[in-house]
């Protein structure tokens, strides 16, 4: 190639320099961006992996025979066999502890958003002497440990005769999850504008007609978020069944899942196989609600 065509292919390139530089550091932005979301995508399939793979491997130790659960080496191909869940529901009273426990989480979820609705609409709405104190105390009762009350608890179920009793365990887990549904509800409701429920009033609603028919239909989000999360605490829940209520026929299911051990140790295979059914019905709920329970607890956070 001769200088004179060296000279008319540099030329373009010389005329626009700025152009170059441009799509030089365009094409770089790509490739950046690319590496970023592969190196995310990368990330986020390791901890998927990670944490999915405990609840794979309960549930496919529940579906295997005992050989093949106390083998040295994992077994991951299998002929699956249900004998473990026919040993799990065999227990003796399991039936009164599924109803135990679908009494218990019930009703301290219904006790906790029925008194959080009215609390939270209190702090969000009224102004009164004392509103920032209260929702001071709530926070603080959201971040207390309940484990430090046990004992308290105990004394004072003992003094009043209420061990052994269902009714005492609702009480206590209604209180616990109280205030995190009061918080919740609250940002709710503060979110909502005034003017609705101003116009409703001035249309001939009551407070109370205002609130059930203009604020409460807005609440759904919040209601169901908030109910998961006292449904997985009160279903979970294991340390004050297991101080208050030595009876049998009072215990729920987090104690069922103690009931696997014979004079060889654990029966590893009933005990997943337990955890699998005990899990079921937490899983079922949060895919129905995840998305609303998503929105629920980001708006709940961020508002009022």
């Amino acid at each position: 190639m001769t200088a004179t065509d060296k000279a008319v292919a540099q030329a373009p390139a010389a005329r626009h320099p700025v152009a170059a530089r441009d799509a030089a550091a365009s094409v770089r932005a790509r490739r950046t961006k690319r590496l970023g979301r592969f190196g995310l995508n990368s990330v986020a399939l390791a901890l998927t992996v990670l944490f999915l793979f405990p609840v794979y491997w309960m549930f496919s130790t529940s579906l295997k025979s005992n050989s093949q659960v106390l083998v040295k080496d994992p077994v991951f191909f299998f002929t699956p066999t249900f004998e473990h869940y026919s040993t799990a529901t065999g227990v003796d009273l399991f039936w009164t502890y599924v109803r135990n426990s679908l009494v218990v989480t019930l009703a301290a979820v219904l006790l906790a958003l029925l008194v959080a609705l009215a609390a939270g609409f209190a702090i969000a709405r009224l102004h009164f002497r004392g509103r920032r104190g209260m929702v001071l105390v709530v926070m603080m009762a959201q971040m207390a440990p309940w484990e430090i009350l046990i004992i308290v608890m105990y004394l004072n179920a003992r003094d009043a005769q209420a061990l052994n009793s269902l009714v005492t365990l609702i009480v206590i887990y209604f209180v616990m999850a109280l205030p995190f549904t009061i918080w919740t509800l609250r940002g709710f409701i503060a979110a909502v504008p005034k003017e609705l429920e101003e116009a409703a009033l001035i249309d001939g609603c009551t407070r109370t007609q205002a609130f059930f028919r203009i604020i409460f239909p807005l609440l759904a989000p919040g209601l169901m978020a908030t109910s998961l999360f006292g449904f997985i605490m009160a279903w979970n829940e294991y340390a004050m069944v297991l101080v208050l209520n030595k009876a049998p026929e009072m215990a729920t299911l987090p104690l069922w899942l103690t009931q696997f051990q014979t004079n060889f140790g654990n029966d590893w295979g009933a005990t997943m196989a337990a955890s699998s059914l005990f899990t079921v019905p937490v899983l079922i709920v949060f895919i129905l609600l995840q998305r609303r329970v998503t929105g629920g607890l980001s708006a709940g956070a961020v508002k009022g």
